[in-house]
């Protein structure tokens, strides 16, 4: 006989990386560290504003807008804060200031304000446009590529639409690396829920070969406690009974098999099976003289 060939292993899978953008690069020039300034005073939304303070108000953003084109970026902001205190339920003072923060390279600060001039009015294309910028300052790809397609969505922007030319392919990008890790991801839960699956199978038809293996057994030690060995032959033979059949043969009769598991009806074929004389003691025990009749049956013969 030929030696079984062993088969060769197959090498190790290589780990998948731990992070979905693990095996990611981009190109990052002008992306800078966020700022972590404490956030600004953003007024107080419960204010009544009256007329005279609206006044007041746009004068401040009208300093605040003169500060600005000077290159006055922090007194810009000051007179921006001044007029939020004065009308904070205005959204372009806040879209002002963020498009201050965003020159001045404060991201966080601009989103901040950015954010609440969208709960006051959510239909400002310059407020998603300064967002934008400002989650591009941060390497957020796929925020400033939603966040200036909308802006030029509601009023198109050459500055935006420039930069939204920019960071939607790295956004693009992010998105297939994505879906692709998503497909991996469920191919993973598949194969282990196909492995769980085939183990309980095995287990189970384990389980079923044991089972099966004991219940054999026991039919067989059962047979086997007979005076005599039985099948075999027992001394004195049952009455009427000649040459006993295989064993196979008798247990595929369940009711056979049934019987010969009942205690009393074992006692009973026991004692018979000792002395033939005493199926007498038996004749009212339809139990004990039915089995005597399904074994009589199997020899051909009649009690």
């Amino acid at each position: 006989a030929k030696s079984e060939e062993k088969k060769p292993e197959e090498p190790p899978k290589p780990p998948e990386p731990e992070s979905e953008e693990s095996d990611l690069e981009f190109d990052n020039e002008g992306v800078i560290e966020p700022d972590k300034d404490e956030p600004q005073d953003m007024g107080d939304e419960n204010t009544e504003v009256s007329d005279e303070m609206m006044d007041q108000a746009n004068e401040k953003k009208m300093e605040a807008i003169n500060a600005l084109g000077e290159g006055k970026l922090e007194e810009a902001i000051n007179l921006f804060t001044e007029a939020i205190k004065l009308n904070p339920h205005l959204a372009i003072l806040y879209a002002k200031r963020a498009s201050v923060f965003v020159k001045m390279q404060k991201p966080n600060a601009a989103i901040r304000d950015c954010d609440r001039a969208i709960q006051i009015n959510p239909d400002s294309a310059q407020t998603y446009k300064w967002r934008g910028k400002a989650h591009r300052l941060l390497g957020h790809w796929e925020e400033a590529a939603r966040d200036l397609a909308l802006a030029c969505k509601l009023d198109y922007d050459e500055d935006a639409s420039t930069m939204l030319k920019e960071v939607q392919p790295r956004a693009q990008k992010i998105a297939e690396h994505r879906r692709k890790y998503e497909r991996k991801r469920e191919e993973k839960e598949i194969r282990e829920r196909m492995e769980r699956v085939k183990k309980a199978r095995e287990e189970h038809e384990k389980a079923q070969r044991e089972e099966e293996a004991r219940r054999q057994a026991g039919g067989g030690a059962q047979f086997g406690g007979f005076p005599g060995g039985f099948p075999g032959g027992m001394p004195g033979g049952m009455p009427g009974m000649g040459a006993m059949p295989g064993l196979n043969e008798i247990l595929s009769d369940p009711e056979v098999l049934a019987a010969m598991q009942d205690p009393e009806v074992m006692a009973a074929f026991q004692d018979v099976a000792q002395n033939p004389a005493n199926v007498s003691k038996y004749q009212n025990n339809p139990k004990v003289m039915n089995l005597i009749g399904k074994l009589s049956a199997k020899f051909g013969t009649q009690p």
